[in-house]
């Protein structure tokens, strides 16, 4: 696990946490909390690969490995998605190898959807082959992030960022999880664990498990709910599974949920939802000291 905790709030320089520290990628106006209203949004992007049916697993097999003619402007396209919310959290996202013509997708959708902030979790680090991660797009500037090593077979993480006060954090987390319905329990066990502690929580992201199997696994430990309703995100081109999930603390007020099932850009289908910042957290980060 890799923590930095209380990150610097630039007026207009917007940052990057990876593994080497902070690192500037683009200058742009930074939105802090307190807000009203957050909108956020969970997307598999599968390295901008864009498989559209079940045979290209097969045919497109190559894309895996070398950086297929369309990803570029497949990348664009996700852009487009991405820049009207104000927390993305995104899985299969590649830091830069063969696959990806050794581009980092994170920090390039960043600059291309006006991102001030990004954090990019390095799960898989095969070299030139491919740089799996997770990653944050962010607005708002967090005051900590963490990355933690879920557990299980290597390549699975989650990453933990916190907005606001420390005393009354607004808690937003990202996974991609296991296969495995025992992997994937440990690894939801090892969040609840972390996470009990947190009234306002939002978890986001692929959990490769359906709902009713997570109302039965241990993060029902922690007093959260299930997005509202059945939203299938896998197939993207012929949803039959409800795999990407948005949970929130049940005091957290949400609106505007659901899949958004015109994005063909992946295998996945990303889902959104808008929360209402809690009175608490917004009074307690509206004490923190003015920075210059």
């Amino acid at each position: 696990m890799s923590t930095t905790e209380q990150l610097p709030h630039p007026r207009n320089k917007p940052v990057s946490l990876v593994r080497e520290g902070l690192r500037g990628v683009r200058e742009t106006q930074v939105v802090a909390l307190p807000q009203d209203r957050l909108r956020m949004l969970s997307f598999n992007i599968q390295a901008g690969i864009g498989t559209s049916k079940f045979s290209e697993y097969f045919t497109g097999s190559w894309k895996h490995l070398v950086a297929a003619p369309t990803s570029v402007e497949n990348l664009q396209r996700i852009s487009q998605v991405i820049r009207d919310y104000d927390l993305v959290a995104l899985q299969e996202v590649d830091g830069g190898s063969l696959r990806s013509r050794f581009l980092n997708q994170l920090s390039h959708l960043a600059d291309q959807a006006g991102f001030p902030f990004w954090h990019q979790q390095l799960n898989r680090n095969l070299g030139k082959l491919g740089q799996f991660s997770n990653g944050l797009l962010s607005r708002p500037i967090p005051y900590a992030v963490e990355d933690h090593r879920l557990p299980g077979l290597p390549g699975r993480g989650a990453f933990i960022v916190k907005y606001g006060h420390p005393e009354m954090p607004l808690v937003v987390v990202g996974v991609h999880l296991a296969l495995g319905g025992r992997y994937r329990n440990a690894q939801l066990f090892y969040l609840a664990q972390l996470l009990k502690r947190y009234p306002y929580v939002v978890i986001m992201g692929d959990f490769n498990c359906l709902p009713d199997e997570l109302l039965r696994s241990p993060i029902s430990e922690l007093d959260i709910r299930l997005m509202d309703g059945e939203h299938r995100t896998y197939p993207s081109w012929a949803p039959e599974k409800h795999l990407d999930h948005i949970l929130v603390s049940r005091d957290l007020e949400t609106a505007q949920t659901g899949v958004l099932d015109q994005c063909l850009l992946s295998d996945h289908l990303p889902v959104a939802t808008e929360i209402i910042v809690p009175e608490a957290v917004r009074d307690a980060a509206a004490e923190l000291p003015r920075r210059s």
